[in-house]
This record gives C-alpha cells, structure tokens and sequence, in this order.
C-alpha cells in the first residue's frame, strides 16, 4: 500500500508540474459545450432537452486528451521501468495510473459540469442525477482510458489508435449516463440507469488493471 500511495503521489507531482494538461482538457470541455447554443439556438426547452448529451459527450472527449502522455513519458525516460520493478504488481502500477487520472482530470471536470448544465438551461431537478452519473461514469472513463493508453504504448500511432479503441468501450457509459440525467428530468426516477453504471464500474475496477498490467508488462519487455 506504501508503495501505491507513492506512485500515486509521483503522478500527481508531474500532473502539477504538467498543469497545462488539466487546463486544456478543462478548456476543450468548456468550449465545446459553449458552442452548441450557439449552433442550434438558445431556446431554454431545447437546450434543457439536449443538455445531459451535451455534457456528457463534451466530458467524455475531454478526458481522453492527457491519455496519451499517461504512459508514454514513463516509458520514453525509463520511469515505467523503475515503476515495474518497485515491487509494486503491475496492475497495482496502471490501477494507481487510472486513480491519479481521475484526480487530475475527472474530478476537475465534474466541478466544471455544474456550470456549464446550468448554462445549458438544464432542468435543476436533473443535475444531482447527472453529476451522480458523471462521478460514476469518470471513474469508468478512467479505468478504461487507463486500459487503452497501456495497450497502445510502443505503436506507431498509437495516439489515433488510443479514441478508436476506447470510445467503443464507453458508448455504454454514455448512453446510460445521459439517460439517467433524462429520466430525472421527465420525473422518472434514475436509479436503474446509475444501478446499471455502478456494476459496470464493479466489473471494471478489477479487470482493467488487470489487463492494462499485462499491456505495460509486455510493452516493457
């Protein structure tokens, strides 16, 4: 566990010194939510209606940017080699990897999901039941994002390959996410949609370190 929280902290240490990351992904998630009012109009119904998809995808985007770099720089200087041999599992090593993601990326985000689904004209009954969601959902984008960042490190493009793998894995997420944050709107209640998402992440807390353990071993080698 010592170990963990080590590896845990270095992340956050270089997430920090790296700070333009977080910033970008806050940006591009700010932005791109801003621009659709102005595409399809500001009638509050309409917004309100489309809001939760709005952020949704805008969230989910967003925090698939500093993917890229979550392994490639360790193994560029060597630190993956260190990492994976501190003691520490390797599915310990991309679990910690996934966590200091969503510290760094995920949690920001949810801050900024607020604001943005009042600006949207979102109905305030519903955003509980969207933020519930995204907390689920960040978790989920995390875990998987961890997963394809380790399975395509060392490829010749891999920063191409990295949305095509992942985005196919998270269309569940979306879909149930938004449908939450939409069934609370109508008055319905969300809790089958956030029950679906919760076993979603209980599978996916033990099986993508896994499998992003054995991406990083074979990377490694």
């Amino acid at each position: 566990m010592r170990i963990f929280l080590a590896v845990l902290a270095r992340d956050l240490r270089l997430s920090l010194r790296h700070g333009a990351d977080t910033l970008a992904a806050l940006l591009f998630f700010v932005a791109t939510a801003s621009l659709f009012p102005l595409a399809i109009g500001p009638a509050p119904d309409t917004l309100g209606r489309i809001a939760p998809g709005i952020i949704w995808v805008c969230a989910l985007l967003a925090a698939l940017l500093p993917l890229d770099r979550l392994f490639g720089a360790d193994l560029e200087d060597g630190s993956l080699d260190l990492l994976l041999l501190s003691g520490l599992p390797a599915f310990a090593v991309a679990g910690a990897k996934a966590l200091s993601h969503w510290l760094v990326t995920g949690v920001p985000l949810l801050l900024a999901a607020g604001p943005m689904a009042v600006m949207l004209r979102m109905p305030e009954d519903a955003i509980p039941a969207l933020l519930l969601g995204l907390v689920i959902g960040s978790l989920l984008l995390s875990l998987f994002g961890t997963m394809g960042a380790a399975i395509v490190l060392g490829a010749r493009r891999g920063g191409v390959l990295l949305p095509l793998l992942v985005l196919p894995l998270l269309t569940p997420v979306l879909i149930f996410g938004a449908a939450a944050a939409d069934a609370a709107a109508g008055g319905f209640s969300p809790r089958p949609h956030l029950l679906l998402m919760g076993a979603m992440l209980a599978a996916a807390v033990p099986l993508c370190p896994l499998a992003a353990g054995a991406a990083l071993r074979a990377a490694a080698e």
